[in-house]
Order: C-alpha cells, then structure tokens, then sequence
C-alpha cells in the first residue's frame, strides 16, 4: 500500500470517528435535557421524611475511655448443681501408682436435663351416705391452685402454654408440636383455644386491678405502636407509671381509646409525645421534651436568620435544663412555683389544664 492510499484511509477512518462523535454529542444533549425534565417533575419528599446526614470527616481519633475496673474481670462461673470428680490413680504407660495428686483445672458444662413426661394425676373422688341426714356427702377438694376452670389443664401447664402463646407469640400448632415432642402430651388446637379463654376471664380482676391503680396514679405515660395481627393492622397501646406497665390491643388508633384505658375523669397529669389523639383528654397534659426540642431544632434550621426565634429557642431549652437539674437534684416547690410565676411567662410549659394552653403545650419531664 502506497503512502497516498494509506493517508486515504486514515482520513475516511477520521471522517467516521467525527461523524460518530458528532452523533453521540447529540444523543448526550436530549439524555440531559430529558434528565432535567424529569427532575422538575419530581415532588419533595413528605416533611416526616428525614433528610440524608452526611458523615462527619475523619479527624484524629480521640483517645479510647478506660472502662471501669470492675469490668475488666471475667465472668464468674455459675453455682454447680453437682460436682463430677475425674480422678487417675496411676499411670497410663508404665501402670505406676501416682503420687501428689492435686486439682489442676475447672470446667464448666452446662445443659438441661432431659425433658420429662407430663404428669397425670387421677384424683379419685369419694362418698359416703349418711343415716342421720339421709345425704351423700363427697370429699372436699380446692382445685383453685390446681387447675384453670373446669378444665383439665394444671395450672402450670396452662401458665407455659398461655406464655409461648402471649409473650413468645407462637402458632397453636407450633405449642401442639412442642408439647408432643418434649413432653409426650397430645393436645388438640381447640381445647388450647378454650384453655386461653379460661385464663383471659380467670385473669380479668387482676387487670381489672392494675387499671384502677394506674388510675390512680398522680401521672400517666402513654404511647401506641402499630402491631399487626391475623393480617389486620392495629394498635399496642401502654399506660405506664413508674411501677406498672399495662398494654392493651386495640383496631383504632382513636381518642376514645385514651378515654378506655385512663377514664373520662382522670385527674392526673397524662405524658405523651404531640399525637393528636391523647388531646381528648382534658385535664393536666404534659408532651414529650425529645419531640418538642426536635422541632424547636428543625425551625431553627429552617430560620436561622430569625432573632427572635432563637431567642425563644434558647429561653426554652433553659427552661429544659433547669427542669432537669429539678429532676435530679429534687426541686423546691415553694421556690420554684414562685420564680416560675415571677420571672417568666413560659412556665405554662408545664403541665397546664387542655382548655386553658396555647397550641404548642408542655413537654414532658419524663422523657
């Protein structure tokens, strides 16, 4: 090939190359303008979407805390239900007899023994005819700590079914497969539906109890989370004092559960976060301080260039700290209703009756 053909070639090969850079210059021209289209049809995400954090630079490592002493220590071995010696009195290979022989190491094991059989106990009920009284007279027997009702089932027995029922939430035929595998016991899905419904009715003055004591109670926790069962969506809600936890299921996520589970004339202070189902309730109402100071933070974001704003901001958490320090120092309440009433107007911060506060009302301690 010829000097002149070669250079023939290299120009067609260019002239291809331009044309088909020119042709993908365009295809990436109407790619962007397509992109920047369908950027402006986006919408916004929805305000409760939190936004993207990003991760804080890399900066020298701060210097690790030493943890207390106390946990440097190994965990203590638990207390042996039974010793097992493993002794050797002579030697393995010339068959000698061993002196000095001392304890060199500890291990430890621990299992459960093997399950046993259910018990069945057949009690065998008597009765005697009475000449004078001219009646049969049977002989007496309390079964209210033997048995649930008047079913079968001990009391035992049914405490373990209604737990893996209620607290490790298993299927009835996982219980079933349980039972008859680990202790040899045949049970029907029906009699463990009914046992269940015994231990409901048999345990309603006790909750009953605890309802009437939480009312009681000078101050409620309330909260609700969402909980799902047979495929239907509901509600776990909880009433909490400091020394009670009650939860009950309900489908609606209404005010009017508020009123079932604290009462309509509750005279207590209620806490919770700023749902605003618990605002049915009309007497002292405290909100949490976590979601409060959480959108004091988001408007001072939002308005960073607002005085009197962050002014606002800075007098509230003020008021947070000094309710802290309150909490843990122990407050005077003669000294603090009087400094409250005396030298700022935001002591309605605090639990204050629904009718008398403004929108935005008080925060709970507690939190």
């Amino acid at each position: 090939m010829t000097a002149e053909e070669t250079i023939a070639s290299l120009e067609a090969q260019l002239k291809q190359t331009v044309e088909r850079l020119v042709e993908v210059t365009e295809q990436l021209r109407v790619a962007q303008a397509r992109i920047e289209e369908l950027e402006k049809l986006k919408t916004p995400p929805p305000a409760f979407v939190k936004a993207n954090k990003k991760l804080p630079s890399e900066g020298p490592k701060k210097a690790r805390k030493k943890r207390e002493t106390r946990h440097n220590r190994a965990s203590r071995r638990s207390e042996p239900t039974q010793i097992v010696e493993h002794r050797v009195l002579s030697c393995p290979t010339c068959h000698l007899r061993l002196g000095g022989v001392s304890l060199t190491r500890v291990r430890e094991v621990i299992d459960i023994p093997p399950p046993s059989p259910v018990e069945v106990t057949e009690h065998r009920i008597y009765k005697g005819w009475c000449a004078g009284c001219h009646q049969w007279h049977e002989a007496p027997v309390d079964w209210r700590e033997q048995v649930v009702g008047q079913g079968r089932i001990g009391v035992r027995l049914a405490s373990l079914i209604a737990t893996m029922r209620t607290v490790m939430r298993l299927p009835i035929r996982q219980i079933q497969a349980y039972l008859l595998t680990l202790h040899r016991m045949r049970i029907s899905s029906g009699e463990i539906v009914e046992l269940l419904h015994r231990m409901k009715a048999q345990m309603q003055p006790q909750l009953d109890a605890l309802k009437a004591e939480i009312r009681a109670s000078p101050a409620i926790q309330a909260d609700e989370t969402g909980w799902r069962e047979d495929g239907i969506n509901g509600y776990i809600w909880s009433v909490c004092t400091p020394t009670i936890r009650y939860y009950e299921y309900h489908h609606s996520r209404g005010g009017e559960v508020v009123k079932r589970l604290i009462g309509e004339t509750y005279g207590g202070v209620l806490g919770s976060d700023f749902y605003g189902g618990y605002n049915i309730h009309e007497g002292l109402h405290q909100r949490c301080w976590v979601h409060f100071l959480r959108d004091v933070h988001d408007l001072k974001e939002k308005y960073a260039h607002d005085e009197p704003l962050l002014t606002w901001a800075a007098s509230v958490k003020a008021i947070y700290e000094q309710a802290v320090t309150w909490v843990e120092q122990g407050p005077d309440l003669c000294c603090a209703w009087r400094s409250s009433m005396s030298s700022s107007s935001s002591w309605w911060l605090f639990a204050v009756p629904s009718s008398a506060r403004p929108p935005l009302s008080a925060p709970c301690v507690n939190e």
